[in-house]
């Protein structure tokens, strides 16, 4: 579609939708659906882009009443798939080989179509079965051409009404356009789902089928096919217990150890293989948690679990939900109401992506900005909550995450973060070392120079001017002991030199005199009196 014939179609759906709003709310147009299913028959009939635009505005529970959440959240990609003919013509451009050299079987009837791409089955060469996943042609270009249209329609409307602008809408357009131009270059969701293989490898309740080596591209991604019953089947009664344990773990390893969770865990996406193996399906949607991020989550997993409402605050703080000025006591009240909701419930019943929620609506007009990631989480923890639900109702979800998370966050400190943190350290201590010298050199004459420039005559002062001689001679002491520390640790820690009773004798000499320096300098401040 033309430029100009595209951009008209979307001003007049908006402004129309716009329009309607405006006429139902005053009662002079009669609708039998809801302002939100009308937003989400808009977005559809504008096509790709918009549905994901939708999908995208559906994680802002910060923004956003319920009704329109849920009316977004049921946006369908309808597209037909396109002719096989294009999908042999993709992976032919992309891979550089025929589609005969690559596979030894490729169905050109797609068995899955979505806005960004359809995938087709395929036998590679060896025997594998591989599903072979083509991005439709031109969706890059139309995403970017529509995102600009969008901008520029939002832009117009908020010289109209700059009520708006508290909401950061042109913000929250740059953010889903970044992410809808992840999601278009596979390159990526192939990185996503190496990370998980590698995360789960040798798992004996998950299964993650792999991307096929250097058989991805940005428009093709080639990945081993894998499936089964999907996880909420009637069928799997008897097994649901042990499967609701080993999916919230694996949520609990994804979230505390990995950093990187799967962001999209509706049934769809979820199947359980003939060995009992949960297998997770499309890394399109991935979000990621920093080391800091962790240890807040679980601060906060925690103080909801013990109703402490100040500590919960102080979480939401230290995750970067809040900022500029709030009213602290309000937020507060509001937690404590919530708190008072939940403790009459069961604590199987509890649900932390729903006070997550709840605790974002409080917020509204108060500086509250969730992160990108955050969004994605409180998706995937609704998501996951509900998929544990479907597999065991009775599953204890509260005792499930918060029992296990700070267990999960210290295994993964002590084998991760310690070799970090030693590393760094003996990095920044060798350099100290190398650079010891020079530095009390260079500190020596300086005080020598400032010291010979402070020749102060003055009746009274005599004592002063020892005082500060005194204080300079235990600096460079001090830092000379400092270095002798350092200098033997290293020796020690690397066994340079001849060794006396098993240890490197530099080392001991080096601490010996280091310990006799520190005795000096204690002694001399003793006698002083001062410290």
């Amino acid at each position: 579609m033309p430029y100009l014939g595209r951009f008209t179609q979307i001003s007049a759906a908006l402004w129309g939708y716009l329009a309607w709003r405006g006429l139902t709310a005053l009662r002079l147009w009669r609708s039998k659906l809801s302002p939100a299913q009308k937003l989400r028959d808009t977005l559809e009939g504008l096509g790709a882009t918009f549905v994901k635009l939708g999908q995208g505005l559906s994680l802002r529970h910060d923004l956003l009443p319920e009704d329109y959440l849920a009316a977004l959240q049921d946006l369908q990609d309808k597209v037909a798939p396109f002719p096989g003919t294009l999908a042999v013509r993709e992976i032919e451009g992309a891979l550089g080989k025929p589609v005969n050299e690559l596979f030894s079987e490729f169905d050109a009837q797609a068995f899955a179509a979505g806005s960004i791409a359809q995938v087709h089955k395929a036998r590679m060469h060896d025997g594998r079965q591989v599903v072979v996943k083509v991005r439709r042609p031109g969706i890059k270009l139309q995403i970017d051409q529509d995102m600009r249209m969008l901008r520029a329609l939002v832009r117009a409307l908020l010289v109209l009404m700059p009520g708006l602008q508290q909401y950061e809408p042109l913000e929250i357009i740059r953010e889903i356009w970044t992410n809808l131009r992840k999601e278009t270059d596979f390159r990526q969701e192939a990185r996503n789902i190496g990370r998980f293989v590698e995360g789960f490898k040798g798992s004996t309740t998950v299964h993650i089928p792999a991307a096929v080596d250097e058989l991805y591209t940005e428009s093709v991604l080639v990945q081993e096919m894998s499936g089964g019953l999907r996880v909420c089947d009637l069928g799997f009664a008897e097994k649901g217990p042990p499967l609701a344990e080993a999916f919230v773990d694996a949520y609990l390893h994804q979230f505390f150890v990995l950093g990187a969770f799967h962001g999209d865990p509706h049934p769809g996406n979820l199947f359980i293989m003939k060995d009992g193996r949960i297998c997770f399906h499309d890394f399109g949607l991935v979000g990621f948690l920093d080391n800091a991020t962790r240890r807040n989550l679980a601060a906060f997993m925690q103080a909801f679990i013990r109703q402490d409402s100040a500590w919960m605050l102080d979480s939401y703080l230290d995750l970067g939900v809040l900022g500029g000025t709030f009213n602290r006591a309000e937020f507060q009240r509001g937690l404590d109401e919530l708190i008072a909701d939940y403790a009459t419930l069961p604590l199987k019943d509890w649900s932390f992506a729903e006070a997550f929620m709840r605790i974002a609506r409080l917020g509204r007009g108060q500086n509250i900005r969730i992160p990108h990631n955050l969004l994605v989480l409180m998706r995937a923890m609704f998501l996951m909550e509900n998929t544990v639900r479907c597999l065991n109702p009775q599953f204890n979800l509260m005792d499930g995450l918060v029992g296990k998370a700070e267990h999960m966050l210290k295994a993964s400190a002590r084998e991760a973060g310690v070799e970090q943190a030693t590393a760094r350290l003996r990095y920044e201590t060798g350099l100290a070392v190398q650079e010891l010298p020079a530095s009390l050199s260079a500190l020596v004459r300086r005080l020598r120079s400032e010291g010979l420039q402070f020749r102060l005559h003055h009746h009274g002062l005599e004592d002063l001017e020892g005082h500060i001689d005194r204080s300079s001679n235990r600096m460079a002491l001090a830092l000379v002991t400092l270095g002798l520390y350092i200098a033997a640790s290293l020796l020690m820690q690397n066994s340079v030199g001849p060794r006396f009773a098993g240890m490197p004798l530099l080392a001991l000499l080096g601490y010996a005199l280091a310990l006799w320096f520190t005795f000096r300098l204690v002694r001399g401040i003793t006698r002083s009196g001062r410290l």
